[in-house]
């Protein structure tokens, strides 16, 4: 059986993870609603 608490007393944070965290968050990147919506403006003007 695990023991929880040693097992979190052992935890180390990934650096990986914090760096990518900090670039995602650091860019303003599109998301699928920004580029649904740019398709859509794109299909109305070419209506």
């Amino acid at each position: 059986m695990l023991n929880f608490e040693e097992e979190l007393d052992k935890f180390q944070p990934s650096m990986d993870v914090e760096k990518v965290e900090d670039v995602v968050y650091n860019n303003n990147l599109a998301d699928v609603t920004d580029i649904v919506k740019e398709l859509i403006q794109d299909a109305k003007g070419t209506l």
